[in-house]
């Protein structure tokens, strides 16, 4: 007496459950230009890691012995493994099987994947296709009945995502169309991507848009320069591939939850190394511009830049990098948007970034070049002010150790906000540095208008003015007030950074912080 017959019965659920939706729906995706969920996940994890949970849940055929006949998987994929070494809850959509939608979802899957990051503090990353679990009008149908959103005890779903906000990393990739729940799970992220062209992201689709009047295709309701402009996604990438990538590299700089501390890499790059041309990176003409990436790329560990959201709030640059191996938390004006003005989409990605790098004790670096917040009419309409003071609240509730280079422009209320507010700030100034409540330039006639109008050349008076003024705000007349605490060479930056992160290290805390990260 054995077990075989058993045995047997579970590879045959098993050998039909990883035939998805059948030959011909897997052929209709490939056509489509997009991989099977079982592809994405042998990208994503390591060789040989993949722990698959609930393989053969699904509707069963029986025949009237009750013998199994077949068996449709459910379109929710659940599974443990390693991403480079390091463990990961990985929870996906089957388009092959009803698109992805409700009917052929069994909601405990994708609520369990969520309950086991949480509790194993491990990353999570979802593989989002379809609605994502959400709903279907076949539904009514299926069920007999119409669901009430949210219904009795199904909040737990949503309050499972927003509590890992706060605790895992959370990454969610769109690789096909994506609606409903699935839309609302992946702006519920740490960080999210979508493949150009095959991807869509929408709170509704067009069948349901176009019934309201708009008659537009897939791409121009919801594709990637809609939803990454509009900061709903970080990134889009040419390929599902490259995606997986942008997924695996983000989670290598964060900790596997808030009760541990980002690891340090590998030291390859001189920390003291200088560059000679930093000496000479920002023009002494105020009105030439200057590239900023160029300058983080010079200054941290080399080939180490993970920018994220870079099409969203463009007068701010965030992202991930290494300096002397350790991982930080960049931030860098833009002076090639707005000249680097905090608009209102500027102070929202400053808010959610700061509190990424809160959430997981990440140390801060800020390069400032901010000649304050975005004026005008358009910086009234889109509550410029009220997204500003929420950044700025951001900032000052941060206890993760922070640096500051101001290498141009910090004037105003925004310019001001380069440091956290009432604690301690390690601090730098390039000598192209420049600040004041507002800048000179503009000023000047409104402030000498009478002056200047009763000179006998007012263009002339105008120079005078300006010279006697520049030479009063040189920021060495405000480090001999220790206004400004230090004054460097842009070329010891790197070291200087370098020293920062290695005193900041040690004093990284676990654990979570006053509040958990809203989406």
């Amino acid at each position: 007496m054995t077990w075989q017959p058993e045995l047997d019965e579970l590879a045959k659920r098993e050998t039909l459950a990883k035939g998805m939706g059948g030959e011909d729906k897997i052929k209709r995706q490939r056509e489509a230009g997009r991989l099977t969920i079982r592809e994405r996940v042998d990208l994503l994890l390591d060789k040989g890691s993949l722990h698959e949970i609930g393989t053969i849940a699904g509707k069963a055929v029986y025949d009237e012995n009750n013998d199994l006949v077949n068996l449709q998987p459910s379109n929710s994929f659940l599974a443990r493994g390693l991403v480079n070494g390091r463990p990961v809850v990985v929870v996906g959509d089957d388009f092959t099987v009803r698109g992805g939608s409700a009917d052929a979802t069994i909601k405990e899957k994708v609520l369990m994947a969520e309950q086991m990051a949480h509790e194993l503090c491990i990353p999570i990353v979802r593989l989002i296709e379809g609605s994502g679990g959400g709903g279907s009008v076949k539904t009514i149908e299926t069920k007999g009945r119409a669901n009430l959103p949210g219904g009795v005890g199904q909040s737990t779903r949503y309050d499972l995502i927003s509590d890992n906000m706060g605790t895992v990393p959370s990454v969610s990739l769109g690789l096909g169309p994506v609606a409903g729940l699935g839309a609302a799970r992946m702006a519920a992220s740490h960080y999210s991507v979508m493949v150009k062209n095959t991807s869509q992201l929408f709170v509704a689709g067009p069948p349901v848009v176009n019934a309201l009047g708009y008659k537009l295709t897939r791409n121009e309701l919801g594709g990637w320069m809609v939803q990454t402009r509009s900061g709903a996604v970080d990134e889009a990438t040419d390929t599902e591939l490259e995606a997986i990538e942008c997924a695996k590299r983000f989670l290598s700089y964060l900790p596997d939850s808030v009760f541990s501390l980002p690891e340090r890499g590998p030291i390859e790059d001189d920390p003291n190394r200088l560059d000679e041309w930093l000496g000479k990176a920002i023009p002494r003409n105020i009105r030439q511009v200057y590239k900023m990436r160029p300058i983080i790329e010079t200054v941290i560990d080399r080939g180490t830049f993970f920018e994220m959201g870079r099409n969203f709030g463009r007068s701010i640059i965030t992202g991930f990098a290494r300096v002397d191996g350790w991982p930080v938390a960049l931030m860098a004006s833009d002076p090639y948007h707005f000249a680097g003005a905090w608009t209102a989409e500027c102070c929202m990605k400053i808010t959610r970034f700061v509190d990424l790098a809160e959430t997981f004790h990440l140390p801060v670096i800020y390069f400032v070049d901010c000649p304050g917040f975005f004026v005008g009419p358009e910086a009234e309409r889109s509550a410029t002010i009220r997204y500003g003071v929420r950044a700025m609240s951001a900032i000052n509730q941060t206890r993760v150790p922070w640096c500051s280079f101001i290498i141009r422009n910090a004037f105003g209320v925004a310019g001001g906000a380069h440091q956290p507010a009432g604690r301690f700030c390690t601090r730098y100034a390039w000598p192209s540095a420049r600040w004041g409540s507002l800048p000179l330039e503009g000023g000047i006639e409104a402030a000498y208008r009478a002056e200047i109008d009763s000179a006998p050349d007012p263009e002339a008076k105008l120079r005078e003015i300006e010279t006697r003024l520049n030479k009063l705000r040189s920021p060495f007349r405000t480090a001999e007030t220790f206004w400004i605490e230090e004054i460097i060479d842009a070329r010891k930056t790197r070291p200087l950074m370098a020293e920062f992160v290695n005193l900041a290290a040690p004093l990284r805390k676990i654990g979570k912080t006053s509040f958990t990260m809203r989406p």
